[in-house]
């Protein structure tokens, strides 16, 4: 029995708001931003925004080293030298209650979210997230695809393509 389409959002949404959060903590950051959304949309057990980068030509294991990699540029850019390699910060559990993004973070959530009704059949799923974070033109997701040398447009292209079955 399939479970209605709702039900299948909220869980999706729940893993993927959790998992957000998780790597928010262990990154150090207040808020869940685009990057962590896209790394929990990595882990989502559909694949499809794994499929994506795979697709678009890129392993999205190295996404994770892309985001220290661009940290890494911009506090040289301002002048900031690393003192050396950081060391890696305790499991986090989430919060719990309600969930909060950053101000980028919300607006790429509710971008997957539109993608996902726009696509009527379509439960949301991994790759809405990566179609709506590769539209972004500035910020941590940007500089970590620059990063790994992957066009935006071709990442956005990948993921609707994951998500038509072409």
């Amino acid at each position: 029995m399939k479970l209605p389409r709702a039900i299948q959002d909220m869980r999706t949404i729940k893993m993927l708001l959790t998992a957000a959060e998780t790597q928010a903590q262990r990154a150090g950051d207040g808020l869940p931003g685009p990057e962590h959304l896209l790394l929990a949309a990595l882990d989502l057990p559909d694949g499809t925004a794994r499929r994506a980068f795979e697709r678009a030509g890129t392993d999205p294991a190295e996404f994770q080293a892309a985001i220290d990699e661009a940290h890494r540029q911009a506090m040289r850019d301002i002048g900031v030298l690393a003192a050396g390699p950081s060391r890696p910060l305790p499991e986090a559990a989430p919060a719990g209650g309600l969930y909060r993004l950053t101000a980028p973070g919300q607006e790429v959530f509710q971008a997957a979210v539109r993608l996902a009704k726009a696509g009527r059949r379509s439960p949301l799923r991994g790759a809405h997230v990566v179609a709506a974070a590769g539209d972004q033109e500035r910020g941590t997701v940007a500089r970590a695809l620059k990063v790994l040398g992957v066009d935006r447009g071709a990442l956005t292209a990948a993921a609707g393509e994951v998500l038509t079955g072409h």
